[in-house]
């Protein structure tokens, strides 16, 4: 059960599913750049260059606007499947642990305290 709760407290925080949802959209925003690169500047380096037709440079204009369309709709599908039901799992869980309460001061703390009170008389 420790084990449980240990790896549910890893899971669900921040920086992890930060992390998981910036390799998801690193790697598409990866491929929209290279959309861009072979798309867009090679056949533009190709046409200023003289080696290139002003055809391939509005075809690979026209074959970036489904990568923009290919990357927001991950971006969406991505924020909706696992973003926004992490955030209400979240909110869910710090409910919880507001009308928990505070965790009890160990032994040890009380301990301490006690000393402390009784060094300042």
């Amino acid at each position: 059960m420790k084990l449980i709760s240990e790896f549910k407290q890893f899971a669900l925080k921040g920086n992890v599913i930060d992390l998981a949802v910036g390799v998801v959209i690193g790697a598409a925003f990866g491929k929209l750049v290279d959309g861009v690169v072979k798309g867009v500047i090679e056949p533009l380096v190709a046409f200023v260059s003289g080696k290139g037709s002003m055809d391939a440079i509005i075809s690979g204009m026209s074959s970036l606007g489904g990568g923009i369309v290919n990357f927001l709709l991950l971006a969406l599908i991505v924020f909706l499947v696992f973003v926004k039901p992490m955030n209400k799992l979240r909110a869910l869980m710090d409910k919880k642990a507001e009308a928990a309460g505070p965790p009890e001061t160990p032994a040890d703390v009380k301990l301490l305290t006690e000393i402390r009170d009784l060094l300042k008389k």
